[in-house]
């Protein structure tokens, strides 16, 4: 059915249902698993967004959030006993287009992550990474609430 199951995580309570799912779903397929969580670099300039910063400064905070995201992966891999699993830390500006370019990189057949549970304005301002993933991707996405 499914030979590589990618599974995204940001860390949250939500996302790990994704995770405990994407691992069921690996035993039950005899699938591969990839858990991934995206991180952003950091912006440079005040027109990017943030106060300007020393490339020493920024790259240790780059590093910072990459360690942080490892730990995340390295947790979620933990937990899939029994399943041929391996951590990913992907660095893009833009989560879901992270996702999808890991998953082509991958081979994924499948992308299961959870969908953030925004509502009303806040989703039409702020967006979804889910829809955006959903939206864009050649791969099927499973999206769990």
């Amino acid at each position: 059915m499914y030979r590589c199951i990618l599974v995204a995580t940001d860390g949250s309570e939500l996302s790990q249902q994704a995770v405990t799912s994407g691992i069921e779903l690996a035993k039950l397929t005899g699938a591969a698993l990839v858990i991934a969580k995206v991180v952003p670099t950091y912006a440079r300039t005040y027109f990017e967004g943030s106060i300007p910063v020393s490339l020493d400064e920024s790259a240790r905070i780059e590093q910072q959030w990459a360690d942080e995201a490892q730990s995340v992966v390295d947790a979620a891999k933990a937990q899939a006993d029994g399943v041929n699993a391996k951590a990913v830390v992907v660095r893009s500006d833009l989560v879901a287009e992270g996702l999808i370019a890991a998953a082509t990189e991958h081979k994924a057949d499948l992308i299961v992550m959870a969908s953030h549970g925004r509502r009303g304005l806040k989703r039409l301002l702020l967006g979804s990474e889910t829809q955006q993933v959903l939206t864009h991707s050649h791969t099927p996405v499973l999206i769990l609430r």
